[in-house]
C-alpha cells in the first residue's frame, strides 16, 4: 500500500468544536473503576487530570463505524488506508484546574500529518491540537498523537522488548481484566474493538489478548503519581506507548519523586519487565 504524502496537506489547519458538561455522573463511575471507595462526587470539586477524556465524546451513528469499531476516516481526521490505529502519547499543559458541572469547550487542530516507514512497514502520524476552556478561560491544552499502522499480516517482527527502568521510588501492581477494560470503554464510549472482542483482538489483529487502553494506563500513571507525591500541582504531563499492555498479565505502575525542578519520571512496564509507556511529568508544590 502506497500512501501519498501531498494528499493529506489540506488536512492540516482543519479544525473543529465541541461544547459539553462535566457532569457528576461520569466523574463517580470513574471513580468506581479505579476503586476509588471514598470518593465523593460534588459541584465545583476539581476534575482529576486526564479525566476530561471521559467527555467531548464523538457520538458517531452505528451505521457509520468501520470493522474496528472506529468511526470512518475521512471526516475531521484524513482518509489514511492504514488499518491499525493505536494512541501513540500525548503532551498535555495544565493551567488550571477544570471542576465538575462545569460547562467546557474544546477548540481541536490538526497539526501534523506525516508518513513514514518503519520496521513493521508504513506509518502514518497524526498530531492534533485539543484548546479546552472552561468558564475561567483556558484550563488544559493537549497535543494527541495518532500512529496508523499497516495490518499484522503485513508487519514484520515486532523489536526485541525494551527494558524498563529499575530506579523506582514507588509502585502498583494492576491486575487487568475484561470487565475493567469494558467499563473503561463504556466511560469513554470508545468502539475500539481490541479492547473488548477477544476473538476479533485475537484472530484479526492478532494480539495475544485484549488490549489495555493507552489513555486508561496514562491516567494510572497520574493517579499513581498524585497518590504518592504529596500536595502537588501538576503543570505539565507527557507520555508515549512503547508497547501494548494486554488482558492476560499484571502490569506495574512506576514513578519516581519529583528532583530539584519538580521533574518525575513515570513508566509502565509488563510482567516480564518490558517497558510499555514511559512518561514525565512536571509538578510544584502547593502553598
Amino acid at each position: 500500500m502506497d500512501i501519498g504524502r501531498d494528499q493529506f496537506s489540506k488536512w492540516i489547519g482543519k479544525t473543529e468544536s465541541h461544547t459539553d458538561v462535566l457532569t457528576p455522573n461520569a466523574v463517580a463511575a470513574m471513580a468506581a473503576t479505579l476503586n476509588k471507595h471514598d470518593f465523593a462526587v460534588t459541584a465545583g470539586q476539581e476534575l482529576p487530570p486526564l479525566w476530561h477524556w471521559l467527555y467531548f465524546l464523538a457520538h458517531t451513528a452505528q451505521s457509520e463505524l468501520a470493522e474496528d469499531g472506529h468511526a470512518h476516516k475521512g471526516d475531521f481526521l484524513p482518509p489514511i488506508e492504514l488499518p491499525r490505529r493505536m494512541w501513540a502519547g500525548s503532551r498535555l499543559t495544565f493551567h488550571q484546574s477544570l471542576r465538575v458541572g462545569e460547562q467546557v469547550s474544546r477548540l481541536s487542530t490538526i497539526k501534523s500529518v506525516s508518513l513514514k516507514q518503519g520496521r513493521s512497514g508504513q506509518l502514518a502520524f497524526i498530531c492534533v491540537g485539543h484548546e479546552i476552556t472552561g468558564e475561567n478561560g483556558l484550563a488544559l491544552y493537549e497535543e494527541h498523537d495518532i500512529v496508523y499502522r499497516e495490518s499484522a499480516t503485513a508487519r514484520s517482527a515486532p523489536p526485541e522488548p525494551k527494558p524498563a527502568p529499575e530506579n523506582e521510588d514507588f509502585s502498583r501492581t494492576i491486575t487487568p481484566d475484561p470487565v475493567f477494560l469494558f467499563r473503561y470503554s463504556a466511560l469513554t464510549f470508545n468502539g475500539h474493538r481490541i479492547h473488548y472482542d477477544r476473538k476479533y483482538a485475537t484472530e484479526v489483529e492478532a494480539y495475544p489478548g485484549l488490549v489495555v487502553h493507552g489513555p486508561l494506563l496514562a491516567t494510572l500513571l497520574l493517579d499513581t503519581l498524585l497518590e504518592n507525591v504529596a500536595d502537588c500541582i501538576l503543570i505539565n504531563f507527557e507520555f508515549r506507548a512503547v508497547s501494548p499492555v494486554f488482558d492476560i498479565n499484571d502490569f506495574q505502575v512506576c514513578g519516581t519523586q519529583p528532583n530539584a525542578e519538580g521533574m518525575c519520571n513515570l513508566w509502565i512496564k509488563n510482567h516480564e519487565g518490558a517497558l510499555c509507556m514511559s512518561a514525565s511529568a512536571k509538578v510544584s508544590t502547593k502553598l
